[in-house]
């Protein structure tokens, strides 16, 4: 385990929305036009591709050395974009050919609703199609899975479905077992509030027919929420201070693509809060790095464990919340590069 951490900063209490409910602006944009990143020009795309519009970017290589390892960056929320990461960090990213894609139904890409599945139908095997058929798409032989948050999902079932387009994964703050999640959460809503903890599970468990799976996630995510409104009790977990938070909200306002709110529902409809991936860790054959924020309370230190005793995850510590190029840019580009090196 690496440790990049320094000095600590003392919390603050947060509030305001992480993401808004709308998005501004609904221009669909043209195909194929350069888009400055910094010192480079990416190539810009709006694709029909597995049933959806997808939105996608690539930045080369600075270097225009055509064997540079290929990043595909997958944002987390569920329904957030990857424009806000590129903005922030991606001039530090120069050496790699770097894909920044908006999930479907998030960012720039087309609405759920207009895919040929419907907006009803959202689940991992989809969303894990989409990264492949982009991939296809761009003619890339292999490829680095960059997860975030909920994204970390995605790039590792993506290494476990597709080992032979995949080098390595590099997950940064996972989340994979989300009736974990929701007690995380609970449990601090519950400290916030000053209240004893009371876990429903035992309750849903008893008044769950046989044959049928309890939903102790949702029961647990309902509890928190209603103890505290889910943007101001995220933002406690997520970050580190409130400047931070403050950095993430103007780049979102900057790029005026906030919302997410149907994505959310719909895999919250598909059972999100139920959703238990370590079972199948042990099935990715590729090596896992893992950079984890130390003051990202949704991630570590048990979402993170799990991918160091199921999936053998080399494990990178930083003095940082959730987004952690928004708290020690420098430390997070260091771990990354090493975990690409290795």
């Amino acid at each position: 385990m690496t440790d990049h951490r320094e000095p600590n900063v003392d919390d603050a209490e947060l509030d305001d929305d992480l993401l808004a409910d709308d998005l501004l602006d609904d221009d669909l944009p043209d195909d194929d036009l350069a888009s400055d990143t910094g010192d480079q020009l990416s190539e810009t795309y709006y694709e029909h591709l597995n049933g959806a519009d997808l939105y996608f970017e690539v930045a080369p290589p600075e270097s225009g050395d055509e064997s540079a390892q290929t990043l595909f960056y997958l944002h987390g929320g569920p329904g957030y974009n990857a424009l806000t990461f590129r903005d922030l960090v991606g001039e530090r990213l120069s050496a790699y050919r770097v894909v920044y894609l908006d999930q479907r139904g998030g960012g720039r890409s087309g609405p759920l609703d207009d895919t040929d599945q419907g907006g009803d139908t959202l689940d991992l095997d989809t969303l894990c199609a989409d990264i492949e058929a982009v991939r296809e798409f761009l003619g890339i032989g292999r490829i680095v899975p960059l997860g975030h948050g909920f994204g970390a999902l995605l790039a590792l079932d993506y290494a476990r479905r597709f080992p032979g387009h995949t080098d390595r994964v590099v997950v940064i703050n996972p989340w994979v077992q989300f009736p974990d999640l929701a007690l995380t959460l609970l449990r601090e809503a519950s400290q916030r509030q000053n209240v004893k903890l009371d876990d429903p599970r035992a309750l849903v468990e008893a008044r769950t027919p046989a044959g049928q799976h309890p939903a102790v996630g949702a029961a647990r995510i309902e509890a928190a929420f209603a103890l505290i409104n889910a943007r101001d009790l995220l933002n406690a977990l997520h970050f580190r201070d409130a400047p931070s938070r403050m950095r993430l909200e103007f780049a979102d306002v900057e790029g005026q693509l906030m919302g997410g709110a149907e994505v959310q529902q719909a895999l919250v409809n598909q059972g999100l809060w139920e959703f238990e991936y370590p079972p199948f860790l042990s099935e990715i054959r590729k090596q896992v790095y893992v950079l984890a924020g130390l003051d990202d309370r949704t991630s570590y230190p048990e979402q993170v464990h799990w991918l160091e005793d199921l999936a053998g995850a080399e494990v990178t510590l930083l003095n940082a919340g959730h987004y952690p190029w928004l708290d020690d840019e420098d430390a997070f580009v260091e771990g990354l590069e090493e975990s690409l090196a290795r």
